[in-house]
């Protein structure tokens, strides 16, 4: 009876496995065939002597209050994945725009090209004087945490707030981590699939509890594995994490002049190079309930909300303890 159990259960899943597959859509390395929650545009870029298009969400509600705020995605996410948080805003009166960095979601996906905060902050920026925004709050996840301390640091004449929402770059891995070329994250990129990106979401992001409604962002990134062009994305993924390694931020955090606000889930252990480093080292790493607290000191005018018992995405895992918190600051 046992072994009978055990088999069903095998089976089962092995069979949503399979239904996972089955259901797994190829994208365009532009997303063209995925549709965003609001209408996109897209900006011509020229930077390093190249012709790149970066798309964007604007969103202006009716009752606009003359507030903005932009939107940093992470590195494994898009703009997309802002939905509820752009609807909550909206209905605040803010307008909120949620740009697609280059080499990622609905944008360019360049050959060749160098990758570095102050690029992606310059050309937010070049977005920010197109639509005519001369004042906004920037809020930052993840990899989008560092990006938005550098567009901050940048042009602090521009951000009014500043709001990081469990940002990676709390700490300076190649501390701890050794360093590895760009070939080296490429193959490893190569590698993936639908199986070895959910593994991973379910295990850094989630805490091994996994909601179908997360199946969506892995479906993102695993369906530009069926692309015969995967190459392209998996080299500019590789890029991007030679530049979150290379290019720290966490030593001119006390630097920001703005207010900002902390949001951090403390369950998040979130670091790069854990799979480089010894067992013992790997447990100093990405400790979100530590961290928070001292980028809080560190930083001059900074507020810190933690949530407990959330990991790396508060505002999908545990949307209403992130967003009233942060319409708080934005209406401050």
């Amino acid at each position: 009876m046992k072994h009978t159990i055990t088999f069903l259960i095998t089976l089962l899943i092995m069979q949503f496995g399979t239904a996972q597959k089955e259901e797994l859509q190829w994208l365009d390395l532009q997303l063209a065939n995925y549709e965003y929650p609001y209408t996109v545009s897209t900006l011509q870029l020229e930077p390093q002597e190249q012709h790149l298009q970066m798309a964007y969400m604007d969103v202006e509600p009716d009752n606009y209050n003359g507030k903005n705020i932009v939107l940093f995605h992470g590195k494994n996410f898009n703009g997309a994945y802002w939905k509820t948080t752009i609807e909550a805003l909206t209905q605040e009166g803010f307008r909120v725009i949620v740009p697609d960095q280059i080499g990622f979601g609905k944008s360019s996906k360049p050959q060749h090209f160098h990758y570095t905060f102050q690029q992606l902050a310059q050309n937010t920026k070049t977005l920010l004087d197109s639509l005519q925004v001369e004042k906004t709050a920037i809020l930052g996840h993840s990899m989008g945490g560092m990006l938005a301390t550098r567009f901050a640091l940048m042009y602090p004449e521009t951000t009014e707030k500043l709001i990081l929402e469990n940002p990676i770059g709390l700490e300076d891995w190649k501390l701890k981590a050794p360093y590895k070329p760009v070939e080296w994250w490429y193959k490893n990129e190569l590698k993936k699939d639908y199986e070895s990106i959910k593994k991973y979401q379910l295990s850094s992001y989630y805490d091994n509890k996994w909601k179908p409604e997360y199946d969506q962002w892995v479906n993102l990134l695993a369906g530009w594995t069926l692309n015969s062009g995967y190459e392209t994305v998996a080299w500019n993924a590789a890029l991007t994490y030679d530049m979150i390694f290379t290019q720290p931020v966490v030593y001119e955090f006390k630097n920001l002049k703005m207010k900002t606000l902390l949001i951090i889930g403390t369950r998040d252990r979130t670091a790069l190079g854990k799979p480089l480093v010894s067992e013992e080292v790997r447990k100093t790493m990405g400790l979100y309930d530590e961290l928070g607290k001292r980028t809080q000191e560190t930083i001059p005018n900074a507020e810190l909300v933690e949530i407990e018992n959330v990991g790396h995405l508060p505002h999908i895992e545990k949307f209403d303890a992130f967003i009233q918190p942060l319409v708080q600051f934005m209406k401050e």
